[in-house]
């Protein structure tokens, strides 16, 4: 037995089996749908396994693999479409506020100046 150390993790795996499973023991620690005592189990039982077995199991698992990516990539294209459109909406907003503030400070403007004259004109 060997330990095989990966994201962190620590198993205990046997050469024969490294060897001829490389892929499979990556699908086994890399999915989500396992606990390390799983995964450990699975490495402990598969040199009793038939091949129809250890076929199933990496089917299975690369299927997963397959279909969690199929996911990832459609809701990050979501995300992506979101955030556009809400930048966009954001932007709308900034613009109408930025347009009121500057209205508000011209009629600000206007009225001080219309102060200004009534004032010098009362002046006179």
């Amino acid at each position: 037995m060997a330990e095989v150390t990966k994201n962190g993790k620590t198993f205990q795996i046997s050469e024969e089996i490294q060897v001829q499973y490389a892929e499979l023991i990556d699908l086994i620690i890399d999915t989500d749908s396992m606990d390390d005592n799983e995964r450990q189990y699975w490495f402990d039982i598969m040199p009793s396994m038939t091949d129809e077995q250890v076929d199933r199991l990496f089917n299975i698992l690369d299927t997963e693999r397959k279909k969690l990516e199929e996911l990832e990539s459609k809701y990050q294209k979501e995300i992506k479409d979101l955030n556009e459109k809400h930048l966009i909406e954001w932007q709308d907003f900034q613009m109408k506020d930025s347009k009121k503030k500057i209205q508000d400070e011209e009629k600000k403007d206007k009225d001080s100046e219309a102060d200004d004259v009534l004032n010098m004109l009362n002046d006179l």
